[in-house]
């Protein structure tokens, strides 16, 4: 299976589409953010026109108040790959933790418990540096794979051993991954694709991102709907509060992009057999002609 990733704004959809056009393959996206309905501008979806070239899926799919985790996200891939059997995919996104989920396999049978999260959460709040100590204590290995700041993960870790009395660690060495993948990792020079989400902040706003999270609120989804915590529709929530300028929401949203994209870019160099293309440099012909190679590959 062939994956196009990479950081936002980095020209994915675009490319992707085009690839998928020429090759007869439909895309499986690979975006928390974009299975999400009426959060249309501020994810970046791929427009109705894209969508009528080459059919897309797992995208627009989940009410803004609904659950949904890389776990669901990996059954609903397999659901989907199945269902197409001898169709060529081509999977696009900058999700980590979903192309996580796809390539490495994620833990199944130990679900979510929100009391013992709630607890958890409240000890460290109440002794900050509890639950790191904690992990160390019971899954050393998973504390020095954890970074000390990534709360959501020490307290899953420490969730799976109340709920087990074993090591995630342990735990996910059983996992498998859904399928084989080559991984195309796209990239540019930073100052291009800063200067691209700079850019493409600018149109969203033009396009009506503001309003589109007014209409959103008016729906009566709530402002702290974890959906809503995405960059662009925080920044517009304030905004529409009063709480900030229009023009400072513009530049939080600029500024919260290009972190994120620098967050993108560090989870996806961990990929080390990953084929890195940087747009800056090399043309968007040279992926079409990877892609076609590595399919051919496959039917042989």
């Amino acid at each position: 299976m062939i994956m196009l990733v990479g950081p936002t704004a980095v020209g994915k959809t675009q490319l992707a589409v085009g690839i998928a056009e020429k090759l007869k393959a439909q895309i499986i996206s690979v975006d928390s953010r974009q299975i999400y309905k009426y959060m249309d501008i501020g994810t970046a979806k791929p427009s109705l026109e894209e969508r009528k070239r080459v059919k897309h899926h797992l995208i627009d799919f989940v009410e803004p108040s609904e659950d949904y985790n890389a776990y669901l996200f990996m059954r609903d891939v397999i659901r989907v790959m199945s269902s197409l059997k001898d169709t060529p995919i081509l999977f696009v996104g900058g999700s980590g933790l979903y192309v996580d989920a796809l390539t490495k396999g994620i833990l199944e049978g130990v679900p979510a418990d929100k009391n013992l999260r709630q607890r958890l959460r409240r000890m460290e709040t109440e002794e900050p540096g509890i639950l790191r100590k904690k992990l160390l204590e019971v899954d050393p290995e998973s504390a020095r794979r954890i970074h000390p700041n990534d709360l959501k993960r020490t307290v899953r870790a420490l969730e799976v051993w109340h709920k087990t009395h074993k090591r995630i660690s342990d735990l996910q060495k059983r996992v498998k991954p859904v399928a084989h993948f080559k991984l195309i990792y796209l990239l540019r020079d930073r100052d291009e694709l800063y200067d691209r989400i700079n850019r493409r902040v600018d149109s969203m706003l033009k396009r009506g991102l503001v309003e589109e999270v007014e209409s959103i609120l008016k729906r009566g989804y709530s402002e702290d709907l974890n959906s809503l915590k995405t960059i662009g529709y925080q920044e517009a929530i304030s905004y529409l509060r009063g709480k900030i300028s229009y023009a400072e929401m513009v530049k939080l949203i600029k500024r919260n992009t290009r972190h994120f994209a620098r967050r993108q870019v560090m989870w996806f160099n961990r990929y080390s057999d990953a084929v890195r293309v940087n747009l800056s440099k090399r043309g968007c012909n040279e992926v079409i002609n990877m892609v076609e190679k590595y399919m051919n590959k496959k039917a042989c």
